[in-house]
């Protein structure tokens, strides 16, 4: 592979092979004598377009046989890796559409916590992240998409949501 040191292929062969395409600074550092040599080695990843950080602590690779460079992940399996699985619920035109209420394929996913707020732009979709209350947070179920397992809305949720639009 073009670009890559040897010890970056060795990272990226690793996680690969372990299938582990979301993962943490902990998983990689035995690696790497100390956390100063890590953080270079990640910098450069992210830099050379192999991963992308999703949150503070969690990273996505992007494997190997990606088509130059080009990789996409499905968004509800993202936004469940952004907030490590909990305190989350995916709403709004993204949960109408997985409940099959509209026909059109949002270019957005809305993700709705008691965390963050703002816009996040991962590979070809954006995540609007809402913050709502917690008493709010209610009325979700776990479903799950390529064995991975995430929060959306009810879909009495989602029709409510549609009719107030």
């Amino acid at each position: 592979m073009k670009g890559i040191s040897d010890r970056e292929i060795e990272v990226v062969s690793f996680l690969e092979l372990n299938d582990r395409f979301f993962f943490t600074r902990k998983d990689i550092k035995h690696f790497f004598k100390n956390s100063n040599e890590l953080n270079v080695y990640i910098h450069r990843l992210k830099r050379k377009g192999r991963i992308v950080r999703l949150n503070k602590t969690k990273y996505y690779l992007i494997p190997i046989r990606a088509f130059k460079g080009h990789w996409s992940e499905h968004p509800f399996i993202v936004v469940d890796e952004i907030f490590n699985g909990k305190d989350y619920y995916i709403g709004g035109m993204a949960a109408a559409h997985y409940w099959g209420l509209i026909e059109q394929i949002p270019t957005q996913v809305g993700a709705y916590s008691t965390k963050k707020q703002g816009r996040k732009k991962i590979f070809n979709f954006t995540i609007v992240f809402k913050r709502v209350r917690p008493a709010s947070m209610k009325d979700f179920v776990r479903r799950k998409i390529k064995e991975h397992s995430f929060f959306i809305a009810s879909k009495k949720k989602a029709e409510e949501w549609l009719k107030s639009r």
